[in-house]
């Protein structure tokens, strides 16, 4: 699919953020040369024809005071993992969850979380919170704490207009 140039526009502006202003895709329409409506109608397109597949918040944790990290690994009977899944997306302490095939035999684990806390304590309270799930009581666990942190963003964009994922390891 060939981009318009405004398109290309667009996507060059969405992807440096949302500016934090009352209405953002009007002060985006002002820096491109487009009316707010045209902008939002765009992203619907954009959206509609798989060129951005969603869009989303990144946090900086780290400004907020969470300086401790734990991607919490757990190994959930494949028959839970779903309804394990969704209570953990739910909880206030998980910032994100998601299921990832298993790698035996060294690596078990097949449902991922990631919680933040003030410190470690703090962290590993918040996980043992999680831990009072019956299924989660019984299940083998390891919290992997960040040690080095990265910058992190969103996805890029090549002049093709597709979109390119954010590199692995970003944390």
């Amino acid at each position: 699919m060939a981009l318009k140039r405004e398109e290309h526009e667009l996507l060059k502006a969405l992807q440096e953020g949302l500016p934090l202003t009352e209405r953002p895709f009007a002060a985006i329409a002002s820096h491109i040369g487009l009316d707010e409506r045209s902008v939002i109608e765009r992203i619907e397109h954009l959206e509609h024809d798989g060129i951005i597949q969603r869009m989303g918040i990144i946090v900086r944790h780290h400004a907020l005071g969470f300086t401790s990290n734990a991607m919490v690994v757990w190994d959930v009977p494949d028959a839970h993992v779903d309804q394990v899944g969704e209570w953990l997306g739910s909880q206030e302490q998980v910032n994100l969850c998601y299921r990832r095939p298993r790698r035996p035999p060294h690596w078990p684990y097949n449902l991922f979380c990631m919680v933040h806390g003030k410190d470690r304590d703090q962290t590993r309270r918040r996980v043992h919170v999680l831990r009072k799930h019956p299924v989660l009581q019984a299940v083998p666990y390891a919290l992997l704490f960040s040690t080095r942190r990265f910058k992190q963003r969103g996805a890029r964009y090549r002049f093709d207009g597709t979109a390119t994922a954010p590199a692995h390891g970003k944390a």
